[in-house]
């Protein structure tokens, strides 16, 4: 289909959702450059078919684009196609308070404008579905699609350096050691990780860490000291004060609590 869209007007109830859509479409460009225009609003686009630049910023930088490819506008931000072969793309606009968060998570990265994948499939039928169900006016589903979109097109290609991070997470080692492990300098480490888990290394390790013990204190008969051996503290009552200050609760508390149902041994 070439050329549609569809706009939307969410109502206050729909925005309070924190993330909504303003308008979706597709559209094809012969290989001519498109006028240049700085949007009021967020938006999304895949390059499905065809190569050329994107032209983005105040400097007018010029970005190199070949399908499958995501472009990434921001509000402002002047922004125009450069097609050098005939250009089909699917967009969608959407705006709303969660764009400060996902901004301040880097799945929102002004300096990134350009994303290419190892795997596009995944993105493709999520945007599709995100054009789907926006098309049909249904404001929670149409919200969902598009955290389920804006968060596979964080991954670019390569990527993937979060999920094994995380599974480094409980060996106890440096972040020089952990760069090393997965074959990075830890300025790109630093980097992959903020962009698909917009936090630093050192942060997914500790979450990761609270999480592991949270479930081994949940679901385990371990005692405490064997819970902070097991996500890499060998001092537990450094790791219980750890814990308290980022759970706001000990970990006996947290195991009493009733995290699971039934009964809990004690230790």
């Amino acid at each position: 289909m070439a050329n549609w869209s569809t706009y939307l007007t969410p109502g206050p109830a729909e925005q309070q959702l924190g993330l909504f859509c303003l308008g979706v479409g597709e559209q094809i460009h012969a290989g001519v450059p498109a006028p240049e225009r700085a949007l009021g609003c967020h938006a999304l686009v895949w390059v499905k078919e065809g190569r050329g630049q994107l032209l983005h910023g105040p400097d007018r930088q010029l970005f190199e684009v070949r399908s499958p490819a995501m472009l990434w506008l921001y509000p402002g931000v002047l922004h125009g196609y450069r097609p050098a072969t005939k250009w089909r793309q699917l967009w969608v606009l959407f705006g709303g308070t969660a764009t400060t968060g996902l901004a301040a998570l880097g799945h929102l990265d002004p300096h990134r404008p350009v994303s290419r994948y190892a795997d596009p499939r995944p993105v493709d039928r999520a945007f599709g579905r995100l054009l789907r169900v926006a098309g049909a006016h249904n404001a929670v589903q149409t919200a969902a699609a598009l955290y389920d979109v804006l968060g596979l097109a964080a991954v670019e290609s390569g990527d993937g350096v979060a999920e094994r991070l995380a599974g480094l997470a409980c060996v106890v080692a440096s972040v020089q050691d952990y760069a090393a492990e997965l074959g990075l300098t830890v300025k790109e480490l630093r980097e992959a990780v903020r962009r698909e888990a917009g936090v630093t290394p050192q942060e997914l390790v500790l979450r990761t860490r609270l999480s592991t013990a949270k479930a081994l204190l949940a679901e385990e008969e371990l005692s405490i000291a064997a819970v902070a051996r097991r996500v890499g503290y060998e001092d537990p009552a450094y790791f219980s004060r750890l814990f308290t200050a980022r759970t706001g609760v000990s970990p006996r508390t947290f195991r009493r609590s009733g995290s699971i149902p039934g009964p809990i041994s004690s230790f």
